[in-house]
């Protein structure tokens, strides 16, 4: 941490608390708000940190932390926030797949740093770990690191508006309420060299600034379960059915959590159907391991709608248009939640950008064309991580919610690649650990070519004569599966990238 005189920090204090002026002002107390404001105040810089609600937030995503996540959150120093928590260790993960099964760890890493390939060799030991918890615990330990900082001072308050003068953004217009009982309310302001903008999913702030809109395909619908068996233990599990695909992952000592994804427009989730509550009791409890289902059918009984999220995907925007304040967080960059890998990018996003605009780089934030270069180079640098994180969730939301025969032989092949022990990099890439875009296409497509031997030993038999004539349309589908493989992954992986 940066050290300063305590008469220095006194009068940074009274700034911030009078004067509501500080070198950087943060909105969203969530993730990344709570990592940017923390990992600038350990430089030395006076940081005000903005939250609608600063109670203990209720949300059913955000609840996996991969390894690289977990590195990237001990480098912003908040390693601690994963203490008291309750929080359970995640080794890798366990897909399931029409009666089948298999176990993908986390692989080991060298003391360098470096992915050890095993090859599906046996490990010695466990690999690196993931931690899994109440997103609510973690967001009020971040909290709690930010309010006991000297050099943050957290606000209760609505932000409405952006201050703005020249083109330049000055800081933030608020409205606070002074009387709960009353509904009073008090109109304020607060200024910074620069104003980061983190208010999440459903950013107010992104349309007028970035011009983006997420794209929304389906939503996770949450249900709690408790002491819920199902082996094997710490291990994030992933159940692919004929028409579902749901996530289990141990939040706590007693608690699992059952993300369901539901396509937005899926018939058997129809209000003739029984809505949601009957497609997850119709199509998602069957296809569930036995040992899994009374829990759910537990969960189920009190008759309510149970919690959703909409499964959103937007691409990363290049910020150079407006001077004096950037969109980050889940308002800048989103994936599909399936792989856990959002609180990841969230931390590592936070030790690029602290490293880029620090004192050292950056003396002055006021130092618009400064800002601009080092957002520049952001937006680059943290594509070696986010780039493969963000596509793997599309690409293999795409493989496992497979809604046709071609996604349909490519889920077959997905699997049949984890079974032959092909795992240790694209779980590594998966997890954060590595980070190199190219190894995952490289995957992406082998998985590609496996599902179209698959498919073509599949039609043309072991029979000779029926091989000879079932080859020319073993061809065409081999390129029908091709091209859906290029059209599900390239799309992605070029935005992603470039």
């Amino acid at each position: 941490m940066a050290s300063k005189p305590k008469s220095a920090l006194d009068h940074e204090r009274t700034r911030r608390e009078q004067h509501h002026e500080a070198d950087i002002v943060v909105i969203g107390a969530g993730v990344f708000g709570c990592a940017a404001a923390f990992s600038f105040a350990n430089q030395g810089r006076s940081v005000i940190l903005l939250e609608r609600w600063l109670h203990e937030p209720d949300r059913i995503v955000g609840e996996l932390l991969q390894p690289g996540g977990v590195a990237a959150l001990k480098k912003l120093g908040l390693g601690k926030c994963l203490e008291g928590i309750d929080a359970i260790p995640c080794y890798g993960y366990h897909v399931l797949y029409r009666g089948d099964d298999v176990a993908i760890p986390y692989p080991t890493v060298s003391p360098e740093g470096n992915v050890v390939v095993t090859r599906g060799e046996k490990r010695d030991r466990r690999g690196p770990e993931g931690r899994a918890f109440h997103h609510g615990r973690f967001i009020m330990q971040l909290r709690k690191a930010c309010h006991e900082h000297p050099n943050i001072t957290v606000f209760e308050t609505e932000v409405t508006d952006l201050v703005q003068k020249g083109g330049e953004v000055l800081g933030v217009k608020t409205r606070t309420t002074t009387d709960k009982e009353k509904n009073l309310k008090k109109e304020e302001a607060f200024f910074a060299h620069l104003t980061i903008v983190a208010d999440g999913y459903a950013s107010k702030f992104r349309q007028p600034l970035l011009n983006k809109t997420p794209i929304v395909k389906s939503k996770f619908y949450a249900l709690e379960l408790i002491d819920c068996d199902f082996p094997p233990q710490y291990y994030g599990h992933v159940c692919i059915g004929d028409a579902s695909v749901v996530l289990l992952y141990q939040i706590g000592t007693r608690e699992t959590r059952a993300l369901i994804d539901v396509p937005l427009d899926c018939a058997a989730a129809s209000p003739q159907n029984g809505g949601v509550r009957g497609y997850i009791q119709n199509v998602v409890l069957p296809a569930l391991p036995k040992s899994v289902q009374p829990s759910v059918v537990k969960a189920l009984a009190d008759g309510k709608i149970p919690k959703s999220m909409p499964n959103s995907w937007l691409p990363p925007t290049k910020q150079t248009t407006t001077p004096g304040v950037l969109v980050l967080g889940d308002a800048h960059n989103m994936r599909h939640p399936l792989t856990g890998g959002g609180m990841t990018v969230a931390f590592n996003d936070a030790v690029v950008l602290s490293d880029l605009l620090s004192p050292e780089q950056i003396p002055n934030l006021s130092d618009h064309g400064a800002v601009a270069s080092a957002m520049s180079t952001f937006h680059y640098r943290r594509k070696s991580l986010t780039s493969i994180i963000n596509v793997l969730a599309q690409a293999l939301y795409s493989l496992f919610a497979a809604n046709d025969w071609q996604l349909r032989a490519l889920q077959r092949g997905c699997f049949r690649y984890f079974q032959m022990g092909r795992t240790d990099e694209p779980v590594a890439l998966m997890g954060g650990m590595m980070q190199r875009p190219l190894v995952l296409a490289r995957h992406f497509f082998t998985v590609a070519f496996l599902a179209i031997w698959m498919n073509t030993v599949e039609l043309c038999g072991g029979n000779v004569v029926l091989g000879a004539v079932m080859l020319p349309l073993a061809v065409v589908q081999a390129v029908m599966i091709l091209w859906k493989a290029c059209v599900v992954f390239l799309p992605v992986f070029g935005t992603e990238l470039w």
